[in-house]
């Protein structure tokens, strides 16, 4: 099976002269439309045997995020019964019952059973799973310093910082922009809790995700002739105590969850266009 990562890839392979004989508009455009199993590859009419017989059967396609985080989620689970979950639980402040590890994530509880089940009294998705069992399974258990800092400031965070700004802050703050009642519903369903940010800011709430994984989301408003701005920010010892790509997963996985949230108040998806 041969493996096609991009319609780019697909584009390479074709004559490249946009003459229409596949019914589509450019070449570009067929490469789009086959590598979405729209059309098949002999519908070019120009591409040799040798071509069609390597990539005119069936395809291998990447697969999506949401497939990755899925297999994420499956692996993760199978290291849970080889796991020590008493121990889990000091490390990670959660409590055990003999059966299953319990912790608090977002203010609510999820319990990891021994045979690598999970239950909560929240939704539980692949962006939430991923991150809680990584925390389960590696956090060192490193007691929080109360000095906060960015995602820039972490190891590793400055190359990741365009990814996470775009999947995070940016459409954290245009919830924020669009939706006044956003740090309210943070407090009373997500057991926030006001506090003074590290930075000037007019609102400032410490979430929990995971006990020892707190964030502070600060905001502040626009004035006139100023744009708005919202900051988040993580306790120092973070990387100890959760990974940064787990770290990204855990924020972007929040961010979608108040998305939700205020789409349920008639307020547009913050990752929609523009």
């Amino acid at each position: 099976m041969t493996r096609i990562n991009n319609p780019m890839e697909i584009f390479k392979l074709l004559p490249q002269t946009n003459c229409k004989d596949c019914n589509e508009k450019t070449c570009m455009a067929f490469a789009v439309a086959v590598f979405k199993n729209k059309k098949n590859l002999d519908r070019c009419p120009h591409l040799s045997a040798e071509v069609l017989e390597k990539y005119g059967g069936e395809v291998e396609k990447p697969n999506t995020i949401d497939e990755d985080m899925r297999e994420a989620v499956e692996y993760l689970k199978n290291k849970i019964p080889g796991t020590d979950l008493e121990e889990a639980a000091a490390r990670t402040g959660s409590k055990y019952d003999g059966k299953k590890l319990t912790l608090k994530v977002m203010g609510k509880d999820f319990s990891v059973i021994e045979d690598g089940t999970l239950s909560s009294d929240i939704h539980v998705n692949p962006w939430l799973a991923v991150p809680v069992l990584n925390y389960v399974l590696y956090s060192k258990g490193r007691p929080l310093s109360g000095k906060w800092i960015t995602f820039r400031e972490l190891k590793g965070g400055m190359e990741r910082y365009s990814l996470y700004h775009q999947r995070c802050e940016k459409p954290l703050k245009k919830i924020a922009d669009t939706y006044p009642d956003l740090f309210r519903d943070m407090l009373d369903i997500f057991n926030g809790r006001r506090v003074e940010g590290p930075v000037d800011a007019d609102k400032a709430v410490i979430l929990y995700p995971l006990p020892l994984v707190p964030i502070i989301v600060s905001y502040l408003e626009p004035e006139e002739g100023l744009a708005s701005s919202l900051h988040l920010f993580f306790d120092e010892t973070v990387d100890e105590n959760l990974d940064l790509d787990s770290l990204y997963t855990l924020t972007a996985g929040m961010v979608i969850m108040f998305d939700k949230l205020a789409q349920r108040h008639g307020i547009p998806s913050a990752h929609a266009a523009g």
